[in-house]
């Protein structure tokens, strides 16, 4: 037999997120494809994990995470989130929230298994599925606010279906679910008994007095969900790799298991630094982050809508997508190449967030960027009004 790639590998392609930040690098541009997170990391963070180092954390932890770790996600859940999850055995730790996400679909699902996400979607949560050869089944949903008829999501549910996706704070569109929509996605999930798998990695990027709602806190739900987290956006250390997910035992379990199975554990000393900024930073921390970022949104926003790029105005994460159909090109990439030669400004083809070809008319971009990094794109963007 003829040496090749495996089957499940010959569906994924490369992330166009990274296609288009190799591409950005080439150019010397200001890369907006990528949530990076250019900002600055908390000092109480870097210490304790420089603390952490030199006290000698540099061996595995259990391989759900140090109990500093776990003992600080459950008290914040409790705080934050409303709900409790024990730090014994119910959490685990895990390579980011992706890496969460990816042990989790490895732990609880089967192939052939049907799993509804929203569109637009993050490319990597499709990624995931696929590589455990699940099925995604898609519900659309209408910009420039991101609803969707209820009727249609009863229409995605087969007898195959095991699982519904939710990211919110969302990522590429902003979407933060209303209570109303995290009632109707979880009396579905009681009613066919479905898992949901619950992103919430940017739930303190929330605008316009907004206020996170954990969907494991709503009746019958504790036992369903999967809520996957982590700290690598709210405390701008995108290169730790320091995600959880949290799940009654017999799920957490199983998640554990796989967590072990392809991470060993996450780094031992950034769980520490990690576990430092959860018990020492105060509420005003969470507060001035949202604010700030409120503004970074809003001046970005404003450049778009100037440089005739119309935006779907995020109300929480830091990504927004701009409708570019006004671009040459007929492709989103042929579009995202064109503004990117023209402003050095790099966005990601909508393509990678939408199944049908409505994709091609939207450009996301990540408005995580130091002050001055922003205010250079919004001065490039305006120059080129259509």
């Amino acid at each position: 037999m003829a040496r090749t790639v495996s089957r499940r590998m010959a569906d994924l392609a490369q992330s166009e997120i990274r296609a288009m930040t190799q591409a950005c690098v080439s150019m010397k541009g200001l890369n907006m494809a990528q949530g990076v997170c250019d900002t600055p990391v908390p000092s109480v963070v870097t210490l304790a994990a420089e603390r952490a180092i030199r006290q000698g954390y540099n061996v595995y932890t259990r391989f759900d995470g140090s109990s500093e770790l776990r003992q600080a996600i459950s008290r914040k859940l409790a705080h934050y989130n409303g709900f409790h999850a024990d730090p014994e055995t119910d959490i685990t730790v895990s390579a980011g929230a992706t890496g969460a996400f990816h042990c989790a679909c490895a732990a609880l699902l089967d192939p052939g298994d049907e799993v509804i996400l929203f569109e637009p979607y993050y490319q990597y949560h499709i990624s995931a599925l696929l590589a455990v050869e699940a099925v995604p089944v898609i519900v659309k949903m209408r910009a420039p606010e991101w609803t969707y008829a209820s009727v249609r999501l009863e229409q995605a549910v087969t007898p195959k279906t095991k699982a519904i996706v939710l990211n919110s704070p969302g990522n590429p569109s902003g979407k933060v679910f209303t209570r109303e929509e995290l009632e109707g996605v979880a009396g579905l999930a009681r009613r066919h008994d479905l898992f949901v798998f619950t992103d919430e990695i940017y739930e303190y990027f929330l605008y316009d007095g907004r206020s996170h709602l954990s969907i494991a806190t709503l009746p019958g739900m504790a036992e369903r969900a999967i809520t996957i987290g982590g700290y690598s956006k709210t405390f701008s250390v995108t290169g730790w790799r320091i995600g959880y997910s949290a799940a009654a035992k017999p799920w957490a379990q199983a998640i554990g298991a796989m967590n072990d199975l392809l991470y060993v554990c996450a780094p031992a000393p950034l769980q520490m630094g990690v576990a430092g900024g959860i018990n020492e930073l105060p509420e005003g921390f969470y507060q001035d982050l949202a604010r700030a970022y409120q503004n970074k949104r809003d001046r970005f926003c404003s450049a778009l809508a100037k440089a005739g790029l119309t935006p779907s105005i995020p109300a929480g994460a830091y990504y927004v997508l701009a409708e570019v159909s006004k671009l040459p090109g007929v492709t989103g990439k042929a579009r995202a190449m064109y503004l990117l030669e023209k402003t050095g400004v790099a966005g990601v083809p909508g393509e990678a967030f939408f199944s049908g070809p409505e994709g091609a008319d939207f450009i996301r971009f990540s408005y995580a960027k130091t002050d001055a990094d922003l205010d250079e794109a919004c001065r490039r963007l305006t120059q080129i009004r259509l």
